[in-house]
């Protein structure tokens, strides 16, 4: 299969099964939506919180994931999960994962790409 079909697919999992956990676990009084933003064009895949807690306003995304050049690139992620060691065992190489969400001097003190 295509590497870059394949990597749509792992980075498509990855990011249904955390947005279906808080769909699936919903906070007390919250209403929330959660939304899984597949741009498979343009290779943009996000995980988007858009709701209300009491009578505040939530919207944001928590995750943010970009296909590049061959590489997947981690734009963000404010989870606790850790997407690309979660990508390493399903089998993508490290040399493949660049961490976008860290500057370019932080990425050469990592295992994964620099770009």
């Amino acid at each position: 299969m295509d590497k870059l079909i394949q990597y749509r697919q792992y980075v498509q999992q990855l990011l249904k099964k955390y947005a279906s956990y808080h769909t699936s676990h919903p906070p007390r009084g919250e209403e929330m939506e959660v939304e899984t933003i597949f741009d498979t064009e343009h290779d943009h895949y996000q995980v988007v919180y858009v709701g209300w807690e009491d009578d505040q306003r939530i919207h944001g995304c928590s995750m943010h994931v970009d296909l590049k050049q061959g590489k997947i690139w981690i734009q963000h992620n404010g989870t606790e999960a850790s997407l690309a060691n979660e990508l390493v065992a399903m089998g993508v190489p490290q040399s493949d994962i660049v961490l976008g969400l860290l500057s370019p001097r932080q990425r050469q003190l990592t295992e994964f790409a620099v770009c």
